[in-house]
Formats: C-alpha cells, structure tokens, sequence
C-alpha cells in the first residue's frame, strides 16, 4: 500500500507579488525552496489564510535572499500582496517509507525570513 504525506511546507508565507502576465505559477526565494526541499517544478498546494482559496500550481525560482514569494499567471486571480499563505509539498510513500519519514516544516516571519525549522507538527491540545 502507498500513503501521501506531507512532504514539506512553508508556513505564513506572505505574498510579494501577484503578477496575472507573469509565465509561471508560483515564484519562491531559491533560499526558502533549498531549506523547504523544494524543487523547481514541482507540484504545490497553495493555502491562503486571507481569502480561503486553496489551489494547486507548481513552484519556480525567485532570487536566492529576495524574499520573493508571487503568485503568478491564473493563479493571481487567488491570491495578492500581503496575503499569508501556507505552501505545501506531498509525497506519495510506501507503508517501509513513510514509518521514519519526516517533514521539512519552515516557519517564516513578515519578510519571508526563516523563524524557525522542524521536522514534526507539535500535538494540538484543547
């Protein structure tokens, strides 16, 4: 059996750009997809905290330290300056595979700087 799981994200992201004639779906600092193990091209699951658009584009390089996050082509319509999102990965595991797998979760702040890295969600408590 195969299980998807949570491969990676990028957690409070904010938007900098929303570009509708930009080719591309989602440019992101080279920075942030390296510690996200993101790959350019890769499919994302976009999550907007603003709005509650919840779509699915893929991830192209911005400048390395930019702080760049743009939701480019159709995708603009779902998403603009300023607005906080969640950027998700997901990775489709074998039952082996998926018993020591463990996210790469990034948290960021305002700037889309890194806050803080983990590896697990902590439990939600009441």
């Amino acid at each position: 059996m195969q299980i998807t799981l949570l491969k990676s994200k990028l957690h409070h992201a904010h938007v900098t750009h929303s570009e509708l004639e930009y080719e591309g779906s989602c440019a992101i600092d080279s920075g942030l997809l390296e510690a996200a193990a993101i790959r350019e091209y890769e499919q994302i699951h976009i999550y907007n905290l603003v709005n509650g658009e919840r779509f699915t584009t893929y991830a192209i390089r911005a400048e390395q330290g930019s702080g760049i996050i743009s939701i480019n082509g159709a995708a603009a319509h779902k998403a603009e300056p300023g607005d906080r999102i969640i950027i998700c990965t997901y990775a489709v595991l074998s039952e082996q595979e998926a018993a020591g797998f463990h996210p790469r979760l990034v948290y960021l702040d305002a700037d889309n700087r890194i806050l803080r890295q983990r590896s697990a969600i902590p439990v939600q408590v009441a």
